[in-house]
């Protein structure tokens, strides 16, 4: 099989003739591109301060030279985007071929060509209408290659357009975008929920509520990234008023930018932002058509700061039309996101007797064994340490026996060969060190730190930065930021991300006693989750146990392919340490 072709021409009425002119040496060319499928580019740069920025459309066409003078003539009377393009100097257009290609294979290159340039920090501006990702067809096992091919072309052109695609892969905006390809349960999904908004809509209902819930990678997040693209690029006689929503700072920016570069929404306009702000600037006299939102489980459950409210998710179903959220209950953390069970019950069972209940049940981010994955599991659960599997995948779980050994294996992942290829390790821990946001340490250190003997690290988002750094970092979340590999990260920046390794300390708040494992409040610095609970009839009750193990949860579920785990409790380490050393000599 030959590689791709991929010729540059300038973006005008003069394309057929200029594709000619520079394919005429090759007949065989010349027909792939001229007579054949395929996908086209076309994009020009500004020149910024420091590197220059792109807008980007792509496309995939049956005939290129009728589809560019559509682009040309008709479509900028229609949309503001093509009318951009038409008038300004310099617009490039690289055309590809291929000698496979045929319409399922380039409507597949192209949606993943919109998943690369999503995440590529230079594309300010990504246009296009529609997700194209395709179901099996004749030369589908081709794809991956072929795309790998061309990229790599694509990048010898062009190296700040079409950066290595290792670093691509790595950032959080790329493991978020809706142009993933989504799998049969996730289509499927997709599919449901789809119908149940087109039906809520035509009939004007108010208030209905659909129930996503998965556990720690079970591809929620592309999911609800996928539905908020595929709603708001909708071609229908009235403009529909889309919101996503986040409690999750880290996601949040995340979201935004996705929105404004794929131009879901303007910079600023509050379509995808916090519940607070969404609730305190809409009222229910005036419903939107769909709210979704991503980690409901952050949702507050009682008012505090600028929130007045008792519950956000029911003030957010007065405000529209439908709302969908993704929940998953093994990731509430505070006590103000805290759901009593009856809550909770009757809010599901009610979506449940409508259909409105969603399962996604396939776990995607431990590249594992069910075994391992369920090892993780009965620790926080069923507070029961058993056996640890060896992982026929090659997941790497493994104790270690200090601090520094963590560190030192951590660091054994953050080669610049191995986060192209896997994307990035880094330190996590659970919240048992004092950290006090924008207030400094009454000791004379400069950082909050996590401290074990004469080790230490600094918190998450501690260190200080350059203008530069911070103008760099300032769209990344906090493992994207490169000198994140010097801190230790916590749930609350690490919440929603996947990690290649991750590294975890187990503070003194969870110990070993009896043959169990315990969750010990008192050695805990969380206060939101430590904190008592108020009830509905204002009594008071103590969650942290709960809570406690869902912050474990979320930090141990973290790492694709390893998990490194070392335990302050000196019986949990001794434990952990036994079973260590029973694996190796398996």
């Amino acid at each position: 099989m030959k590689g791709p072709i991929v010729e540059e021409v300038k973006y005008d009425h003069n394309v057929v003739s200029s594709l000619s002119h520079s394919l005429e040496d090759s007949d065989e060319k010349r027909e792939l591109i001229m007579d054949y499928p395929t996908d086209y580019v076309i994009y020009y740069s500004k020149k910024g301060k420091t590197a220059n920025t792109y807008e980007v459309y792509v496309g995939e066409t049956n005939n290129i030279g009728r589809r560019t003078l559509q682009h040309l003539d008709d479509d900028p009377r229609e949309r503001k985007d093509w009318e951009r393009l038409a008038n300004v100097d310099e617009v490039k257009m690289l055309v590809i071929g291929h000698e496979h290609f045929n319409k399922s294979l380039t409507l597949d290159i192209e949606n993943r060509l919109m998943l690369y340039l999503s995440s590529v920090d230079a594309v300010k501006k990504l246009n296009n209408r529609r997700s194209n990702s395709q179901n099996k067809y004749y030369t589908s096992t081709e794809m991956e290659k072929i795309f790998t091919k061309l990229w790599r072309k694509l990048n010898k052109q062009n190296q700040e357009l079409f950066p290595l695609e290792s670093i691509i892969r790595e950032k959080a905006i790329f493991k978020a975008s809706p142009f993933h390809s989504l799998t049969k349960e996730q289509s499927v999904s997709r599919e449901r929920i789809m119908d149940k908004v087109s039906e809520a809509l035509k009939e004007e209902k108010r208030g209905q509520l659909i129930f996503v819930e998965g556990e720690a990678g079970s591809g929620k997040t592309v999911l609800l990234s996928s539905l908020f693209y595929l709603l708001s690029t909708l071609e229908t006689d009235v403009s529909m008023r889309n919101y996503l929503l986040v409690n999750h700072d880290q996601q949040l920016k995340v979201y935004q930018e996705i929105a404004v570069k794929l131009g879901l929404t303007k910079k600023g306009d509050g379509a995808v932002s916090k519940p607070t702000h969404f609730i305190n600037t809409h009222s229910p006299n005036d419903p939107v058509d769909v709210i979704l939102v991503d980690e409901a489980h952050l949702l507050w459950t009682q008012g505090k700061m600028s929130y007045r409210g008792e519950n956000q998710l029911v003030d957010l179903l007065k405000r529209a039309r439908v709302v969908i959220v993704i929940f998953d209950k093994h990731q509430t953390l505070t006590t103000e996101e805290y759901w009593e069970d009856s809550e909770m019950d009757e809010l599901r069972e009610s979506a449940k007797r409508q259909n409105n209940l969603i399962q996604l049940r396939n776990q995607m981010r431990m590249d594992a064994d069910p075994e391992t994955v369920e090892w993780v599991k009965s620790m926080v659960y069923d507070r029961k340490l058993s056996n640890i599997p060896k992982d026929s995948r090659g997941y790497d779980l493994k104790i270690m026996t200090s601090p520094e050994n963590l560190e030192n294996e951590i660091r054994k992942h953050v080669s610049d060969k191995e986060i192209k290829e896997n994307g990035l390790s880094r330190m996590l821990a659970t919240y048992d060190w004092k950290y006090i946001q924008q207030k400094h340490p009454d000791n004379g250190d400069e950082y909050w730190n996590v401290e074990i003997g004469d080790w230490k690290k600094a918190w998450n988002l501690q260190l200080k930065q350059s203008k530069e750094e911070k103008r760099n970092n300032k769209s990344l979340s906090w493992a994207e930021q490169p000198q994140t590999i010097n801190e230790v990260g916590s749930t609350y920046t690490i919440q929603g991300f996947d990690l290649n390794y991750s590294g975890v300390i187990i503070g003194p708040s969870v110990k070993y006693r009896n043959g169990r494992i315990i969750y010990d409040p008192e050695a805990s610095f969380n206060s939101k989750a430590i904190q008592n609970r108020t009830l509905k009839d204002h009594s008071k009750i103590k969650v942290a146990d709960e809570l406690l193990a869902n912050e474990l949860n979320v930090l141990l579920t973290r790492g694709m392919r390893g998990l490194y785990i070392y335990a302050v409790d000196e019986e949990l380490q001794s434990k952990l340490l036994q079973l260590q050393k029973e694996k190796d000599y398996q």
